[in-house]
Formats: C-alpha cells, structure tokens, sequence
C-alpha cells in the first residue's frame, strides 16, 4: 500500500514531490525548509527560529500521518553551517524524548529559498 501524507498545517511541496509517502507502516517525509505555511515564506528570525520551525512543519506531517515524534526512527539534517549543529541539538531536545530518532547531519551549499536548515525523514507507525 503507497498513499500520499499531506498537511495544510505544514509548508505544501514546492516542488514535484509530496509531503510525505506511506508505505505500508512507514512514513517517508520530504525535507521540510523553514517556511511558514499560512504565508509559504520563510520564518523570520535567526537560525534558531529557522530550526524551530523546520520541526514545527515536520511534526505537523508526522501528526498527519497518524503519529508522533516518538515514532520517528531516522532523521537527516541538512545545514548550510555545520556551526548551527549545536542548535539543531537544543531544539531537538525540546521536541523529541530518548530513544532518540537515528540521525544524520551534513553541510551543504545550499539550501532551497537560501535557509539555513532542512530536515528529512522517516516514520514507523508499528505493526
């Protein structure tokens, strides 16, 4: 089973992808960019304020999907400044609780709309 996951409460696709794909019990979620979804621009503040809300659109597809943080098994963090990996750290543990989602983070040139961050990621809804 393949069924599309899409959100009005998280950015919609800027691009030719979904916000998300299910398949069977995993959630396959696009990389969110910190864009707001009311306004489809990008959240104002520092890079702090951009990670915020990169996992405030994220979250808003898990829940729409039917699931919860806790569920997220792996996330990838794309950072235009690996400096800001300390940042990432700190919101992540306002959001998420131990066991932590398996992660990995990289630098990058660029970032779509020139932000700073983007996350991707994976959800299992269990059996």
């Amino acid at each position: 089973m393949r069924k599309v996951v899409a959100t009005s409460n998280a950015p919609g696709a800027i691009g030719a992808y979904s916000q998300a794909v299910r398949a069977g019990n995993t959630v396959w979620i696009s990389g969110q960019i910190p864009l707001v979804p009311d306004t489809m621009e990008v959240v104002a503040g520092d890079v702090k304020e951009q990670i915020k809300q990169v996992f405030t659109n994220f979250e808003a597809i898990v829940v729409a999907a039917g699931g919860d943080l806790s569920q997220v098994v792996k996330l990838n963090i794309y950072l235009t400044d690996l400096a800001d990996f300390p940042l990432v750290n700190e919101v992540m543990a306002e959001r998420f609780d131990e066991p932590y989602p398996a992660r990995a983070a990289v630098e990058v040139s660029g970032l779509p709309k020139g932000v700073a961050v983007e996350a991707e990621g994976v959800l299992y809804l269990g059996d």
